[in-house]
């Protein structure tokens, strides 16, 4: 069973601050995990060192998914992490501008990441620096947009068959 342990994330969050001091920008436990905001200039770096130090073992890349947040313009992106050894799970995440949105692979850490991020560039047009891949996973190659933005229209503007009367419009 998955548990809290006070103690372990604040010894990741002591490493983490140590080895890069302002680059983290936000450490808090959300949802009963330990959540980590880190500057997109040492992503990679970050990552690295989760995984290498012998004390933290973070082997496990268990989730790698994007996210938009309209009000600020930015893209994300949320790396959910996993410790066999000490059982223990935490959440990092980093962020950039929609008008440049480029960020450090994470296959040279986890080569698992090269389908998640795919994934993430085809719904959020993130742009994964270093990736071996980078194309269209599941939408058509023609497709300029990115279906998961929150900019995404939900509808075909150019249907003329629908009567919005059925849906209270």
């Amino acid at each position: 069973m998955f548990q809290i342990i006070p103690e372990r994330n604040e010894l990741v969050v002591t490493k983490l601050i140590n080895k890069f001091d302002r680059s983290i920008e936000l450490h808090e436990v959300m949802a009963d995990m330990l959540c980590i905001t880190v500057n997109k200039e040492v992503i990679q770096e970050a990552l690295f060192l989760l995984r290498d130090d012998l004390d933290l073992q973070y082997n496990f890349l268990t989730t790698l998914c994007g996210m938009h947040y309209p009000a600020t313009e930015e893209l994300g992106v949320v790396y959910h992490l996993h410790s066999f050894l000490n059982n223990h799970r935490i959440r990092i995440k980093t962020s950039a501008p929609v008008s440049d949105p480029r960020i450090a692979t994470a296959t040279s850490v986890w080569p698992s990441a090269n389908w998640q991020e795919r994934e993430t560039y085809d719904f959020f047009g993130i742009l994964f620096d270093g990736h071996p891949n980078l194309t269209r996973i599941l939408n058509v190659d023609e497709m300029v947009d990115f279906p998961l933005r929150k900019d995404f229209p939900l509808e075909d503007q150019t249907r003329e068959d629908k009567d919005d009367s059925f849906f209270g419009r």
